[in-house]
């Protein structure tokens, strides 16, 4: 199961759309109003929201979970984690009304895609960290992940983990390698083709296809590139719009390529080693995921120290070889390369995990789309996806 969310439709994020979208003032926070009182001094406890399947846990019982086992053990902290977060507009949706109405949301910290994480920054709705009570994450964050535009010097939030979004393809049945985004519209892959049916997840890959540099694209480079997803939806050679689906569709040789996440195509790998993931010759998204401390989260201390642990190398490591995504620690790396396994020695050596520094020169943060862009936005792109 991946951990990337999808935006199927406007749906229950309708209402969190519109608020964004059209910045309701009432909404908005000033920071004077986000902290709230912190009770991390005399209660050592901390409510941590994440997705399903997102940390590691131990090989006998599930329900231990290494790492945050480990820091509850050297802190005294006792962490109550939830994995209550399916989709990134459902959760807007579910802790929305107390961040609008300056109510705690008896969460301490959670984990949003950064697109999302843009809106909350827009908003107000997230307390800035102190670095200075997080050495770890001053020193071992990777420095291309450092300066998204939402959050000018992470400030805000801190990768739990990243990924990329590329291009998945069965390369025995295709019987030739795929190099470049347009190498998707060749004639032997009509209707043998799928695209992530999320606004998000989608655009920037095929902005990228076009040559656009998508660190500052433009409203017309986003409808060139709508008017050419319809005229191949118009053609068929698009086979459909699809959520974590994709894998199905891959795995049973329905579909020979399609845009793909770079951590489920290692899970897809382990059972076939026909699937390739490709970082185009164009270039391709570099994403992250990140932990954000939402507006009078009552224990902010104990937030940053998690935050802080997870940013230790061995640590990072740890989570990392089970995770398979893009580590955003780059020192975890030598971690994993000293392991006595060989097995998890080997993922020092992966290009999804570590990024080499040829593919690092191909990835790129795409621009976020503004609150004031993104409604007309999304009408267009649902449209053409039939949501």
């Amino acid at each position: 199961m991946s951990r990337r969310s999808l935006l199927r439709a406007l749906g229950a994020g309708a209402a969190g759309a519109t608020l964004a979208g059209c910045g309701v003032p009432a909404a908005f926070v000033e920071p004077g109003d986000r902290a709230g009182h912190d009770s991390s001094a005399t209660d050592h406890t901390l409510h941590f929201a994440n997705w399903p399947l997102y940390i590691d846990t131990d090989d006998e019982d599930e329900s231990k979970r290494p790492t945050l086992d480990a820091f509850s053990k050297r802190t005294g902290i006792s962490v109550t984690y939830t994995e209550e977060i399916n989709d990134n507009d459902e959760f807007f949706g579910k802790i929305s009304p107390a961040l609008m109405n300056h109510q705690q949301t008896g969460r301490d910290l959670i984990v949003i895609s950064d697109w999302m994480a843009a809106r909350f920054v827009r908003l107000g709705w997230v307390q800035e960290m102190d670095r200075s009570k997080q050495p770890n994450v001053a020193k071992y964050l990777d420095p291309q992940l450092r300066t998204p535009a939402f959050d000018e010097g992470r400030r805000h939030s801190v990768p739990w983990q990243s990924g990329i979004t590329g291009i998945a393809y069965n390369r025995k049945k295709l019987g030739r390698e795929i190099r470049s985004t347009g190498d998707l519209w060749a004639d032997d892959l009509r209707g043998r083709v799928t695209l992530l049916s999320g606004l998000d997840e989608s655009f920037a890959l095929l902005m990228q296809g076009n040559g656009v540099d998508i660190t500052r694209w433009t409203v017309d480079d986003f409808h060139a590139m709508c008017e050419q997803v319809e005229k191949r939806v118009r053609s068929k050679h698009i086979r459909r719009f699809t959520g974590n689906d994709y894998i199905k569709d891959l795995a049973t040789g329905d579909v020979l390529a399609c845009q793909a996440y770079s951590g489920d195509v290692i899970q897809l790998q382990a059972d076939n080693p026909d699937i390739e993931f490709v970082v185009p010759e164009e270039g391709a998204e570099l994403w992250a995921e990140s932990l954000m401390i939402p507006n009078l989260a009552r224990h902010k201390r104990n937030a940053e120290k998690l935050v802080d642990h997870y940013y230790e190398p061995e640590v990072a490591a740890e989570l990392a070889a089970w995770v398979n995504y893009v580590c955003p620690v780059p020192a975890a790396r030598d971690v994993l390369a000293s392991a006595k396994d060989e097995e998890t020695a080997a993922l020092a050596e992966d290009p999804l995990i570590f990024p080499d520094d040829a593919m690092r020169e191909r990835l790129a943060i795409a621009r976020d789309i503004t609150s004031e862009e993104r409604m007309d936005f999304a009408k267009k792109w649902n449209g053409i996806v039939g949501l």
